[in-house]
């Protein structure tokens, strides 16, 4: 009896000691989970930093290259008039054609944002400018085409006097020859084919004129138009500003 009762206390004792043991060994893992959980929530949270979005600026395209400068385009003075003729008839037809499909251009990308209207504005002057000049520069040489007539002319007129009869006579007599019929025969003839290319030059000559009088035609209208359009543009420029102050 004795040993069963010392039996019961002993495994008793055994059982509080384990209980206390467990009740110990949770309590530590307690601790331990919310040490851990303390020293989470108090670690900075390294947040990544924001890559900041590169401003695009607008660019602003220059057309100025275009239309091309007035040496480049203004034909080179040739001793063969027939080559300055073709020369300035293409560079004036093609400048023409540039400024007018520039103008259309401009037309389809008209706007209503100030830096649009503002591009479009000084693209208009740009062409202005280049158009009265190539305007000046055909009057130049078309100036140089009636110095040219009018020089040609002269010569003719002095061939016609020297080529009659009695004139070649007497230039025959004053030199002396032993073959007179010879040496105003060879006189003649001299003068004779003088004229011929004369009067050739002098057809090249006035047909190169007449083109340049049409692509000085051609010129100033494009040039009147392009004044019209960009005084338009400047008054309508100037009244949406008006109109946009009181806002601001």
């Amino acid at each position: 009896m004795k040993r069963r009762r010392s039996a019961v206390k002993d495994l008793v004792s055994r059982v509080s000691a384990a209980a206390a043991s467990a009740l110990m060994l949770m309590i530590a893992l307690t601790v331990v989970s919310e040490a851990q959980t303390d020293r989470r929530n108090r670690s900075p949270i390294v947040r990544p930093a924001a890559t900041p979005t590169p401003k695009i600026e607008p660019e602003i395209i220059s057309m100025a290259n275009d239309f091309p400068d007035d040496d480049a385009e203004r034909p080179v003075q040739q001793t063969d008039v027939a080559s300055g003729r073709a020369n300035g008839d293409t560079s004036s037809a093609q400048l023409i054609e540039r400024l007018e499909a520039r103008i259309r251009q401009l037309e389809a990308q008209r706007g209503s944002d100030p830096d649009a209207v503002q591009k479009r504005l000084m693209l208009n002057l740009d062409i202005l400018t280049r158009a009265e000049q190539r305007s000046e520069s055909l009057r130049k040489q078309i100036f140089e085409m009636i110095e040219k007539e009018n020089a040609i002319q002269m010569r003719l007129d002095s061939i016609e006097f020297d080529i009659r009869p009695e004139m070649i006579e007497r230039s025959v007599a004053t030199a002396g020859s032993l073959r007179p019929e010879e040496v105003r025969e060879s006189r003649r003839r001299q003068l004779a084919a003088e004229r011929t290319n004369l009067q050739n030059l002098l057809a090249e000559v006035q047909r190169n004129k007449t083109n340049l009088e049409t692509g000085i035609k051609k010129a100033d209208e494009l040039v009147e138009r392009l004044r019209l359009r960009l005084d338009k543009e400047i008054d309508e420029a100037l009244a949406d500003g008006t109109e946009q102050k009181p806002d601001n």
